[in-house]
């Protein structure tokens, strides 16, 4: 049941491997907007990668309907259930302010869920076998009220719906999410079929006398060997005494030393080993049920049902992702980073635009625009540079305003800002300027809301022997999103950021592999921007890198915005001077050609920055 699923993605399932392993997801997943630093996509990419390692194949990935009302009354109350018909209701739970578009789309996306983690249970059931649902773990919906964005509990109302089914014999959840299942628990603190585990930061306090339930408590910063050991400890002799009939895992990523705002620092090997630990447990070993040593008291292989719950942040899904393919071989298969998947889907959605169609050349329309739009005829300007007194018509030379707004289109990233509540974003032009050509993306056509504002202009002067994309200025902000405790206002910050920074970064990339452009150049005006931007761009000068590494750690105790704050105010001092540090003009470049790659981080590269890191040592001045 894969025919919702993008196109793209189901050209790349049908020809794939199905392995032993049960896959559930919707496209409907997808809600952006949220004001919670989750990632829409996680399961689509978690399904992509699958994919591309033909891990997944055709009819493997089953599409769930929505939770029926009469599923969800048998676990909420009606009351409850009948005021999450009144906006105000989700505006509590979810923490941000909801209209009653967003409140249908917040219901329907966790009816789905519900949905979606119960037809996992009925599958793994079927079969007794593995079914991992790339969505669910809403713990913390209680019968009568939802807290912190769960507006309904969809693993007890599966378990429940199983149980009208007919399964027999204790359930077992295990909540490995960073947060207590308090809002399990609740529901199933009378059952004694029903246990409830959760490991987690803090203890909730709520319903602590549950008949069947196993509640601990680790507190913040806790690793993998903390984690790892509290499991192998309690988990074992749990599932020994009560020989479940099923075991829902809530398998969440964000205990990751990665995740935005979790306060635990696990490593992805170790959350790993935490699900193939826990998988062991289940299934007592053996391919395809995750593969190794270990299990149950009788070596039973026990009906696993796995969510994702928890995980914030873009590296999140990489975490679900690396058990996905343990599941599914027995075998480690490292994801690429975020950047690196973005950038190859965007990639392949480019490749199947003409240059006419970026260019206007092919008479299909015309700009337009008073701002400076180009128009669909081929000039001389157009192919020479602009002449003498003659405005530029195209973006870099080369590009239509009707061409880059199909391009971003195309590769999918105004669907971004649609999924963030901007249904009709505008793309604008502004060219010719002094410090280059501007596009805006704007929330709609009345332009009131600037989401996107980049300048740049091809730059042969900066590098010498290489032509580069010279960014001048780049604004990503959300104005209808709020800063919070866990994710401030940084310097120069007027509105929190898109979250978008890996999209167009990938669509800059493809700007200058189209026009054959050496990569791209940016000097940071903060140090936030530089910290932020050097894993994936290095400094022109191997000194400004030793530098920076200087830099680095004189602030490296601090925050990002405090750090920032400590250069912009003065307060680093030159340790053989005195003298106070003002950061430098430090160029950075994201190469994309070999030669520009090599230019920046090769050995010569490497050997300049280690020998120049010796003369640069800062310190914080009182």
């Amino acid at each position: 049941m894969i025919s919702l699923l993008p196109r793209r993605l189901r050209q790349r399932l049908s020809g794939a491997v199905a392995p032993r392993l049960g896959l559930v997801y919707s496209p409907r997943y997808r809600l952006g907007g949220s004001g919670v630093a989750h990632d829409p996509h996680r399961g689509e990419k978690v399904l992509g990668f699958l994919a591309a390692h033909r891990l997944v194949g055709r009819g493997g990935v089953e599409v769930p309907p929505v939770a029926s009302w009469g599923a969800l009354r048998r676990v909420h109350e009606v009351s409850y259930l009948e005021s999450l018909a009144d906006p105000a209701t989700l505006t509590r739970i979810v923490g941000v302010p909801v209209d009653e578009r967003a409140r249908t789309r917040f219901l329907e996306l966790q009816r789905r869920m519900a949905g979606g983690t119960r037809l996992a249970v009925s599958r793994a059931l079927e079969s007794g076998g593995v079914v991992l649902h790339l969505g669910g773990g809403l713990h913390h919906a209680f019968p009568d009220r939802g807290e912190r964005f769960c507006l309904l509990n969809d693993v007890a109302v599966a378990v429940v719906e199983a149980r009208r089914e007919g399964l027999e014999g204790t359930v077992l959840v295990v909540d490995c999410d960073l947060h207590d299942g308090d809002g399990t628990r609740a529901v199933f603190a009378l059952d004694p079929t029903v246990h409830t585990y959760s490991i987690h930061n803090q203890s909730s306090g709520t319903d602590p006398d549950a008949v069947e339930s196993t509640s601990i408590e680790l507190g913040a910063g806790v690793g993998d060997a903390v984690c790892l050991a509290a499991l192998a400890e309690t988990l074992p002799p749990l599932v020994a005494r009560l020989r479940p009939a099923l075991v829902v895992y809530l398998a969440g990523a964000d205990p990751a030393e990665d995740d935005e705002i979790g306060d635990w620092r696990m490593s992805g090997a170790g959350l790993l080993e935490r699900d193939r630990f826990v998988t062991r447990l289940v299934r007592g070993g053996g391919r395809g049920g995750g593969g190794g040593s270990g299990g149950n008291r009788r070596g039973e292989k026990l009906p696993l049902v796995v969510v994702t719950a928890g995980g914030y942040g873009r590296a999140a899904w990489r975490h679900t992702a690396r058990y996905a393919a343990w599941l599914a071989t027995g075998r480690e298969v490292e994801p690429p980073s975020d950047e690196e998947l973005t950038l190859a889907r965007y990639r392949r959605a480019a490749a199947a635009l003409r240059v006419t169609q970026l260019t206007g050349e092919d008479g299909a329309g015309g700009d337009g625009e008073a701002d400076g739009g180009a128009g669909w005829d081929l000039r001389e300007e157009d192919v020479l540079g602009p002449l003498a007194g003659a405005p530029p018509r195209k973006l870099l030379g080369f590009y239509s305003r009707d061409g880059v707004e199909l391009a971003l289109e195309r590769v999918g990233l105004l669907d971004r800002l649609r999924e963030l509540g901007y249904p009709h974003p505008t793309v604008t032009f502004e060219l010719g300027g002094a410090a280059g050509d501007t596009v805006r993306v704007w929330g709609g056509a009345d332009r009131r809301e600037l989401l996107i504002e980049l300048r740049a202009g091809r730059d042969r002067h900066s590098l010498p022997g290489f032509e580069v994309l010279r960014v001048e200025w780049l604004l990503l902000q959300n104005p209808r999103a709020a800063f919070n405790r866990e994710r401030p206002a940084l310097p120069g910050q007027r509105h929190p950021g898109l979250g978008l920074l890996a999209e167009v970064a990938s669509v800059l990339v493809l700007m200058c592999e189209r026009l054959k452009l050496d990569g791209i150049l940016f000097v940071p005006s903060h140090y936030h921007l530089a910290a932020q931007s050097r894993r994936h761009l290095r400094f022109v000068d191997p000194e400004d890198e030793a530098r920076f590494r200087a830099l680095r750690r004189a602030v490296g105790d601090l925050g990002l915005g405090e750090a920032t704050r400590a250069v912009d105010e003065g307060r680093l001092v030159d340790a053989a001077t005195g003298e106070r540090f003002e950061m430098p003009s430090m160029p950075m470049v994201l190469p994309v050609s070999d030669r520009l790659r090599e230019r920046v981080s090769g050995e010569s590269y490497r050997r300049r920055a280690d020998r120049a890191e010796a003369r640069f040592e800062l310190v914080r001045g009182t």
